[in-house]
């Protein structure tokens, strides 16, 4: 059997906001993307993501649909002389998208592969598609709003298991964003898998053609008890103050129903979303909704230190939370986007 699909990305400015998209079929494609990037590095990324996804059919052949011409050499002509480079033009200067090409590289091994080369923009009906999706997910990008990956390959391993797109997570981890992770012995660094380690001021993204996919309420406009009409926001008073808020926000992404609902994600954490995990990893916003969305964690409850005001549109909030996994001593750094509070940054470490 020979899976066909189209691989295409798209930035936004080139650089600017960007995204990345393979497509089989309407049940089978997946997207993503960056803050900030460029069209090449998104169409790298959507034939890297296609490798690793079909990584569980390893005999079948990969027709990869492609209308860039820079992917199709740097892959089938130009790699081969990089490497024996050490990964350097015949100029001497160092390979642009370095990162990503070497990863393709590793995952090359053992393929049955072809590259088409197809006309953009000239109604093919799968580089059609997978254009439209890595556009909307750059559109996303640059509007902070939260971004569809897309329902993958079918039966391809789960993403927490395999070397997956999202940055920062581990073999098998949980993302550590209100998971205490269990102690683990010192490891050697792990070189980032996808330049969105480059540009960590992360944020999510979608479907620029469809408004309507994105047009839910947004779910901090207004900020008075009354209006939020959630359960985890019952007790706030008329007027409560931005340390109540902000506690009572931080209530809300501890729960697992709220963790595993990404366009409620995409409205709590801010478009410059970043967290230290417990790993040494850091993790940015789009990276952390895809990895809450699959696996959310169990209940955690919290204990409030202190919640203070470092500014008029700043509160730090450090507490100690509470789960399966045990206790960690954690701080949230909370801003004013607008009217909404959004959580700007986080790290935890857990509890001898």
């Amino acid at each position: 059997m020979t899976i066909t699909a189209a691989a295409d990305g798209s930035a936004l400015g080139n650089p600017g906001p960007a995204g990345w998209a393979w497509y089989v079929n309407d049940d089978c494609w997946r997207a993503g993307g960056w803050p900030h990037g460029t069209n090449n590095q998104g169409e790298l990324m959507a034939v890297l993501d296609l490798f690793r996804s079909t990584a569980h059919l390893p005999d079948e052949d990969l027709h990869i649909l492609c209308d860039s011409q820079y992917v199709i050499n740097s892959v089938t002509k130009w790699m081969p002389g990089w490497k024996r480079k050490g990964w350097r033009k015949a100029d001497g200067k160092p390979v642009l998208n370095v990162d990503i090409l070497k990863d393709i590289d590793r995952e090359l091994a053992g393929r049955k592969y072809r590259f088409e080369w197809v006309k953009g923009h000239a109604g093919h009906e799968l580089n059609e598609a997978a254009d439209e999706r890595a556009r909307a997910v750059a559109t996303a990008y640059q509007q902070g709003v939260a971004a569809r990956s897309g329902p993958g390959f079918p039966n391809a391993e789960p993403a927490p298991g395999r070397r997956a797109v999202k940055e920062g997570r581990g073999e098998g981890g949980i993302p550590p964003l209100f998971e205490p992770e269990a102690p683990v012995e010192p490891e050697t660094p792990v070189e980032p898998k996808t330049p969105a380690s480059r540009f960590e001021s992360g944020s999510p993204a979608l479907f620029g053609d469809e408004p309507d996919l994105f047009s839910e309420p947004d779910l901090f406009s207004e900020l008075g008890a009354g209006d939020l009409g959630d359960e985890a926001f019952a007790e706030l008073p008329a007027g409560a103050t931005p340390e109540k808020i902000v506690e009572a926000l931080e209530r809300e992404l501890l729960r697992p129903d709220v963790r595993s609902d990404i366009g409620r994600t995409g409205q709590l954490l801010h478009p410059d979303f970043t967290e230290i995990g417990t790993a040494g990893r850091l993790w940015t916003r789009d990276a952390m909704m895809m990895s809450l969305e699959e696996s959310p964690g169990g209940p955690v409850d919290l204990d409030v230190l202190s919640a203070d005001r470092i500014g008029t549109d700043t509160v730090l909030l450090t507490y100690r939370s509470y789960s399966r996994a045990g206790s960690a001593l954690r701080s949230s750094l909370w801003v004013l986007d607008g009217d909404q509070w959004r959580l700007r940054f986080h790290q935890g470490t857990p509890e001898a």
